[in-house]
């Protein structure tokens, strides 16, 4: 903290931590209806994706709240008989796996989540996948994406590249989640490919 001109103290606020207050603002003011909404056509948009067509394994997540929604995209991979892994949050942070059996079973669990209720099939069961999906508040026109912060993600992309594997990474936003620029740290990940109720958009190295 310093004291400025007129001998206030000022506290510097971290660029990541003030984007993602703006845009979870923003979606706060989403209605139930917008985000239904947008959920379909986030669905179609995102099942049009080649990096979906041929993928047998997708690891996603469940939607809660305002975030874009993912569900009628969970049940529309598993129709096709994609086998679809959710994440399971450890006391660490980091994420086990389960597999999607339908949202039936589903089970509440902290932080306002849904888990699979199905076994676990330990952290490194990710890097069977062929695409992850993943859940932020932002990407820019590089695709570096914005999350909220937790880490758990960073863990799974790390182990993704430990394992040497790399799966099509893909986040679902709305439109005015694409910005102009997101902070960047040295552990950040770019992902290839952004769907929002206005399209999709590829990003090349």
């Amino acid at each position: 903290m310093n004291p400025d001109k007129s001998g206030k103290v000022s506290v510097k606020v971290p660029a990541k931590a003030s984007l993602r207050r703006e845009l979870l603002a923003a979606r706060a003011l989403l209605t139930k209806e917008d985000v239904t909404e947008a959920a379909a056509v986030l669905a179609a948009g995102a099942l049009a994706l080649p990096e979906l067509a041929d993928a047998r394994t997708v690891a996603a997540y469940v939607s809660v709240g305002r975030e874009p929604g993912t569900r009628a995209l969970l049940d529309a991979l598993r129709e096709r008989g994609v086998r679809v892994l959710l994440p399971v949050l450890l006391p660490d942070n980091d994420l086990d796996w389960a597999a999607y059996e339908g949202a039936e079973h589903l089970l509440p669990a902290g932080r306002g989540l849904l888990e699979p209720d199905g076994p676990r099939l330990g952290p490194a069961a990710v890097v069977a996948a062929e695409a992850v999906l993943l859940p932020g508040l932002a990407v820019d026109g590089a695709g570096m994406r914005l999350g909220r912060g937790g880490g758990s993600y960073d863990r799974v992309l790390a182990r993704l590249t430990a394992a040497g594997v790399d799966p099509a990474l893909i986040v679902l936003l709305y439109a005015n989640e694409v910005v102009a620029r997101v902070p960047v740290e040295p552990h950040d990940h770019p992902v290839d490919a952004v769907v929002t109720p206005a399209g999709a958009r590829h990003f090349t190295a």
